[in-house]
Formats: C-alpha cells, sequence, structure tokens
C-alpha cells in the first residue's frame, strides 16, 4: 500500500506554484479533472458491467423446417402447449453465452465504442502533464522554485511595508526637478520624509507612515534589515542568472502548442467516430461446431451512455482546446520575454527600477496574471535607490554617534577629523557629531551628504577619495558658506562634484585624478574663477599646460601645488601672472630646465621641483632676483653639478639636492650662510669642504649614501646642529670634535666602517639611544657609563 502521505508534495507543491498559474491554466486544470472524472467513470462502467449481450439469431428458412418437423411430431394437445411459450429456446448454456459474448465483443464491436474510455482517460492524463510540466523539468523547475522563494520573501518582507515609504515619500512639487535633485531628496534624512509622506500618496499599498522620534516604528531592527540586505544581493544574483536564457519561455510555449495539437486530433477523429457508438451490433463469428449458430444479434450495454459522455466530452475538449488558443494568441502576440516597471515606478516614484528580459520578464508576466501586487513589491528589492536607503538605515544601526566620536582624531591642520573608509554609505548619525571639524571619505559608493549636516556648524575641511557623491541643495548652501578646504581624488573628470565651484569661501582645493593631457579642451575647470577666496591650489593630474583657468584665480592665489604623472609640460608662461604666489611646486613634469617664467615671482618663497629630468640649473643665478626665496628644492633630479652661482641666493635657507648626481661639491655652496637645513644625501659627493664651517644657522645636515671617506673638522663648529646624518659613506674614524655638538639630538652613523665610537659623543647630552642609529656592536665600544646614560629617559 502507498501512504496518503506520499501525495502531500503534490498538494503542496501546487500550493507553492499558484503564482504562476494564471486564469486559463487554473481553468484547465478544472476542465481536466471534469475529463478525467468521464474517463474513470467510463472505465468504472466497463469494469463493473457487462460490455455486450449477443444472442443467437436464426436464418428464415431454417427456422421453418425445423418449426414443421417439430409440428408434426407433437400432438395437438402439446401444440396448443407450445403457442402458449413466449421467446425461442436456443439450447444455449452460460458458458457459451459468455464465449459468444467475449468473442463479439472483440471483433465486432468498433475500437472506439471499446476504449473510448480509456482514450478519454489517457488524453486528460496528457493534457494535465503538459500543463505542468515546465513545473517538473529541471532545467526550469529549480528557477522557478528559487523565484517564488524569493518572491515570498519580497512580498513579505517587512521592508516593503515599513521602510518603502522612505523611498518613494517625496514631495509632488519635488518630483519635477532633475533626476540627481531628487535621488538626494529621496534619501534625505528620516525627518525631512516625514514632511514628505504627510502630503504624499504615492505608494497606496504602503497604510503606515515613518515617525521621527519613534525610531521603533521608522526604521527596521537590525535582524530585519540584514534579511532585506541578503534579498537584495539573492535578487541581483537570480536576476543575472535568470535574464541568461529564456527556458522557462521556451518550455510554456511549446507545453501550450502541444496542448493546442492534442486538441485538434481530439476534436478530429472523436468528431468522425463518434457515430459509430452503436446500441446494436451483428456479429458473425465460426462457432457452430461449438454452440450451433454462426449469426448473432448484439446489445452494446453502454453505447447509449457512452455516447452522451461522448458528446460532452468533445464539449469540454472544444472550451479545453479554445482556452489554449487564447493562451498561444497571449503567447504569441504580447512581448513576453521583456518587461517594464513604468507603472510602478509612476505609482511608487522609484524612477530606477529597471525593465528586465527573459525568462525573468516571462514570469513577471505570469505573476502578473495572479496578482500584480506581487511585482510591484518585488520591484522594490530592483532599485539601487531602494536598497541604498536599507543600506543607509542598517548604517545608522551600526555607526552610532558615541561609536563615531570614538573615531575622531586631530589632523595635520589641528582640525577634528573623521575618516570613514570603505562604507556603504554615510552614516545620518554624523550629523549628530557637532563638534566635527574635518570629514574624510575613502572609497565610499554611495554618499550622500544630507541638509541635515547644516548641524555641523563646526566643520571646515572636506575630504572626498574616490566617492561616489550625492547632496542636498541645503547641503550645497552650507558648504558654500562654511567650508574652507576640499580634497577630491576622483578616476574620471565626470566624478567631480559640479557644486565645487559654488563654494565661495574655499581657501584650499586640493584636486587629485586624471584630467584630459589637454588642458585647453578641459571644461573640468573652466569655473574656478568663481572661487574668489582660493589661496591654495592643488592639482594631481596630467597637464601639458599651464590651464587658462588657474591663472583667472592668479589675482589671490598664493600656493600652486602641481604633480603630473609624468606628462611633459611644455607651456609654463602662464606662470608669469601669478604674481602672488608663494609656494610654487611642479613635481614630476619633466622638466628638462628650469622654466623661465618662475623667475618673474617675485613673492615666492618656496619653490619644488622634484622627480622632473634637470641636468643643468644654470639658470639658478636667475633666482637671485627671488627676494624672497627661503627654500629650494632639486631633489629626485639628474644634476651633476652645483654652480657657482648658488652663492648669490644668499635668501635660501633650505636647500634641497639629495637623489641627484653630485659628485663634487662647490665652496660657493656654503656662502649661503642663513641655510639651516642641507640635504645632500644619495648623490656621489666624496668630499666635503672646510668651508662648511660657515654655516652657523645649519640646523640639520645629510650627506647620507654619498661616498664620503673624511669629514672635515669644520663641520663641528656648526655648533646649532641638531640632525646629523652619515650613514652609509666610507667613514671610517669620527672625529673627537664631536662634543661640540651639544644640541644634537639626531645623528646617523650605520653603513660606515667605524671600529669604535669616540667617548666625546657623551658630551652631546642632547642625544639619546633612539637619536643614535648605529650597529648594535659599534654601540658597545661606547664607556658603559655614557652608554647607560644615553639609554636613560
Amino acid at each position: 500500500m502507498i501512504p496518503v502521505t506520499e501525495f502531500r508534495q503534490f498538494s503542496e507543491q501546487q500550493q507553492q506554484f499558484r503564482v504562476l498559474k494564471p486564469w486559463w491554466d487554473v481553468f484547465t486544470d478544472y476542465l481536466s479533472v471534469v475529463m478525467l472524472m468521464i474517463g474513470v467513470f467510463g472505465c468504472t462502467l466497463q469494469v463493473m458491467q457487462d460490455k455486450i449481450i449477443c444472442l443467437p439469431q436464426r436464418t428464415p428458412k431454417v427456422n421453418q423446417t425445423i418449426f414443421s418437423n417439430n409440428a408434426e411430431l407433437i400432438s395437438p394437445h402439446v401444440q396448443s402447449d407450445v403457442q402458449e411459450q413466449v421467446g425461442l429456446k436456443t439450447n444455449l448454456d452460460i458458458q457459451q453465452y459468455s464465449f459468444i459474448n467475449q468473442m463479439c465483443y472483440e471483433k465486432a464491436l468498433h475500437w472506439y465504442a471499446k476504449y473510448f474510455p480509456y482514450l478519454v482517460l489517457i488524453h486528460t492524463l496528457i493534457f494535465m502533464m503538459c500543463s505542468n510540466f515546465w513545473f517538473k523539468f529541471p532545467g526550469s523547475c529549480s528557477k522557478i522554485e528559487h523565484f517564488i522563494s524569493i518572491l515570498g520573501k519580497c512580498f513579505d518582507s517587512p521592508w516593503t511595508t515599513r521602510a518603502l515609504s522612505e523611498v518613494s515619500g517625496e514631495n509632488p512639487e519635488e518630483k519635477e526637478k532633475t533626476s540627481s535633485v531628487s535621488e538626494a531628496i529621496l534619501n534625505e534624512s528620516v525627518e525631512g520624509n516625514l514632511e514628505n509622506l504627510e502630503r504624499t500618496q504615492s505608494l497606496k499599498s504602503i497604510p503606515e507612515k515613518i515617525i521621527v522620534d519613534k525610531p521603533t516604528a521608522s526604521v527596521l531592527d537590525k535582524k530585519e534589515g540584514e534579511q532585506a540586505k541578503a534579498l537584495f544581493e539573492k535578487v541581483k544574483k537570480f536576476r543575472l542568472h535568470v535574464e541568461e536564457g529564456d527556458i522557462l519561455y521556451i518550455m510554456y510555449v511549446r507545453q501550450t502548442v502541444l496542448k493546442v495539437i492534442k486538441f485538434l486530433l481530439i476534436i478530429a477523429y472523436n468528431s468522425a467516430l463518434v457515430s459509430r457508438m452503436e446500441i446494436t451490433v451483428q456479429c458473425n463469428v465460426e462457432t457452430k461446431d461449438m454452440t450451433g449458430y454462426d449469426y448473432f444479434s448484439c446489445n452494446h450495454t453502454m453505447a447509449h451512455l457512452f455516447s452522451k459522455l461522448s458528446y460532452f466530452y468533445l464539449c469540454i475538449v472544444a472550451v479545453y482546446g479554445f482556452t489554449c488558443l487564447y493562451t498561444s494568441y497571449w503567447l504569441f502576440y504580447r512581448s513576453l520575454k521583456e518587461y517594464s516597471f513604468e507603472y510602478v515606478r509612476q505609482e511608487t516614484g522609484i524612477d530606477d527600477i529597471p525593465d528586465v528580459k527573459n525568462d525573468f520578464a516571462f514570469m513577471l508576466h505570469m505573476i502578473d496574471q495572479y496578482d500584480p501586487l506581487y511585482s510591484k513589491r518585488f520591484a522594490v528589492f530592483l532599485s539601487e535607490v531602494s536598497e541604498n536607503k536599507l543600506k543607509q538605515l542598517n548604517l545608522n544601526h551600526e555607526w552610532t554617534p558615541d561609536k563615531l566620536r570614538q573615531r575622531l582624531l586631530t589632523n595635520h591642520n589641528d582640525r577634528l577629523e573623521l575618516q570613514l573608509f570603505m562604507l556603504p554609505g554615510l552614516p545620518d548619525t554624523i550629523c549628530e557629531v557637532t563638534e566635527l571639524q574635518s570629514l574624510k571619505l575613502e572609497i565610499i559608493n554611495n554618499v550622500t551628504i544630507p541638509a541635515a549636516i547644516a548641524q555641523l556648524e563646526d566643520l571646515q575641511e572636506l575630504s572626498l577619495y574616490q566617492c561616489c557623491l550625492k547632496i542636498h541643495p541645503t547641503a550645497i548652501s552650507f558648504l558654500k558658506e562654511n567650508l574652507k578646504v576640499l580634497r577630491v581624488k576622483f578616476d574620471d573628470s565626470r566624478e567631480l562634484p559640479n557644486w565645487l565651484y559654488q563654494l565661495r569661501n574655499l581657501e584650499e582645493l586640493y584636486l587629485i585624478g586624471s584630467l584630459s593631457p589637454d588642458a585647453s579642451k578641459n571644461v573640468v575647470l573652466e569655473s574656478l574663477r568663481e572661487l574668489k577666496n582660493l589661496k591654495t591650489l592643488s592639482l594631481k593630474s596630467n597637464f601639458t599646460k599651464i590651464p587658462q583657468s588657474i591663472v583667472d584665480v592668479s589675482s589671490h592665489l598664493q600656493k600652486l601645488y602641481i604633480y603630473n604623472d609624468g606628462t611633459k609640460m611644455v607651456m609654463l608662461n602662464n606662470l608669469k601672472k601669478m604674481v602672488h604666489l608663494t609656494e610654487l611646486e611642479l613635481v614630476h613634469c619633466d622638466l628638462e630646465r628650469i622654466p623661465h617664467a618662475i623667475f618673474s615671482l617675485s613673492n615666492l618663497q618656496e619653490l619644488d621641483l622634484k622627480e622632473n629630468n634637470l641636468h643643468s640649473i644654470e639658470e639658478i643665478v636667475s633666482f637671485q632676483h627671488l627676494r624672497k626665496l627661503t627654500c629650494l628644492k632639486l631633489w629626485h633630479n639628474s644634476i651633476t653639478y652645483i654652480p657657482e652661482h648658488i652663492k648669490k641666493l644668499g635668501s635660501l635657507e633650505r636647500l634641497y639636492f639629495s637623489n641627484n648626481k653630485i659628485e663634487i661639491l662647490p665652496s660657493h655652496l656654503f656662502l649661503c650662510n642663513k641655510l639651516r637645513y642641507l640635504d645632500l644625501s644619495n648623490n656621489d659627493i666624496r668630499f666635503i669642504p672646510p668651508e662648511i664651517g660657515v654655516l652657523q644657522s645649519l640646523q640639520y645636515f645629510s650627506v647620507a649614501c654619498n661616498k664620503i671617506e673624511n669629514l672635515p673638522d669644520e663641520l663641528f663648529f656648526c655648533k646649532k646642529l641638531k640632525t646629523l646624518k652619515l650613514g652609509k659613506n666610507m667613514l671610517s674614524l669620527l672625529s673627537p670634535k664631536i662634543s661640540y655638538l651639544a644640541q644634537l639630538t639626531h645623528l646617523e652613523l650605520k653603513g660606515n666602517h667605524f671600529e669604535l665610537l669616540p667617548p666625546e659623543l657623551g658630551f652631546c647630552r642632547a642625544l639619546k639611544l633612539g637619536g643614535l642609529v648605529v650597529e648594535d656592536t659599534l654601540f658597545e665600544t661606547l664607556p658603559s657609563d655614557i652608554r647607560d646614560k644615553m639609554k636613560a629617559e
């Protein structure tokens, strides 16, 4: 026996797949049940009752002869008795009748009359299998089960009823604005959304409204938020998988076409054969030797009933067939491999719900026949705006104001800075950290700056590193008045925020990213002239010449930093107009000579030409006109010598010549007697002239990574030295006059050929173990009391 529980899975599956059964499939299912009952009823009659009843048939001549012969043998008295009898005696027993019935049923009865119930049963089973085959076929069944599972979870998710209104609840007047502004409004704070929700009914399926002061009613709890987040990921992956093919559509079309063909076949042969349902059937079988008769007249006992059933069956099949024809018309007339959410976008106000195609579109068309509400709620999980809002809610749960305050640090500008890295968005709770002065956002794809940022009255600095940004108009007004420093790092010039040109109080602007090599075609920087208070401009890009837009702010620009990616800058004449520059950096610009335009910058105090292709710096003589120049950085080039004209730069205080190819130090270099910082590391210098003793203001001196064998005693006359780097040279002896450097705090000796250290190091009272860079074995050559003194804090 088969337990009843084995059939439970079939009923459960029908309940599960009901959303993908349109009205015509439900109707045909009921018709199939009626046809199945007809078949089962007919088969039952075939089994329970006699199929056919046959009687012998006499020929007229034979009957007359037999009758006359019998009449002569019977007496008159008997004849009178015979005349009173009814019917004819055949002298056949019950076994002979059964035999004749079976023989005539097989030979004389038409096959349609015999097998009609079985044909109905078989045809009905085929119809039922065709109607449900796509639910069973492995290639389509897996997609359907997955889709229905996701669909149910999306329909029942609290996100569709409790948080959807935060996405779609916008003021109808604001819907007429641009899409970028609309998206920003959709993502503003909960307080702003409350006001909008009270004036709109864009999503009539959501009965609830968001209450700001009651977090339990306005946001999802953590568990519900994580479940909704997982649903978004499932929908994305499922859509990517299902949109690749159209197996569901093909399977449904094929089974519908097969049902239409089956319908036409049944109508054709049933209409032709239904008339063969005869009640009386003449049967001729050669059984005279066994029964005495060859001809029989038979009665088909179910002929009348089967005839009525067949006509009724034909009517049911006709209705079934016309329903299938309508289904075929629906399949081929409509574009079922494309599905548009236009009506959902209009009703909910969520404008970014994408249209879908192939099997994904086909299933959505099918569930629309069941209930369009399913697709409307399912569409919420296709929307990027909806997903971002959900992430925003989860983000607010995770990043509380107290947690954000714990991450506050003081940056190099002495501002309280909050750095957020690789988050799914900007938490709204940041607006509650009112003491924030600097906000640094790195690699955040969906940064939405809400209007509530106006609460951060002390915010003056904003850094956006590879962030996709949206901003509310109210927030723009706030930043326009308060922001002093803006840093933007981007991969594409289109990522540059347009509102940065409206920051009229901006003082420092740092842009890092690839722009057009041809600055004349670069429209990105055309509006810099509007930044009336801009004093510092840093551009890390790939310019071939100074953009004209930079010249437009030259009247108030004081610091200009250009970091090229190695692209050669060939036109620098515009620099002449920037007469107010105090600092200029032209880094990695492939310069072969010092640009002459620099010599016109009479207010220049600091010049950095790092990582260029300078070999000769004879033009340095023109620097004598730059009376205010105190810092010159010519490091990381290919300079082979220092010209004697260097002595004319009497105002220099810091000089960087590291990472060049200098072999000889001219004595004229040390006539720049105001030098406090001198870096000559990573060159090919072999000798230090004794004139170095002239630099009485020298505090930092580095000749590390050279080929120096001896140090002049005059070096130790620079008594203000605090940092002395002599590492990685060829020194073998350190003069005891090192004791003259009483202010020395950092001494680097590692990488030389010293055998011992002079005990006079003990007189360098400011020098501690942490400031002495030397091999451990060499440090042990010092007297123990000096070692202990250096180790002491």
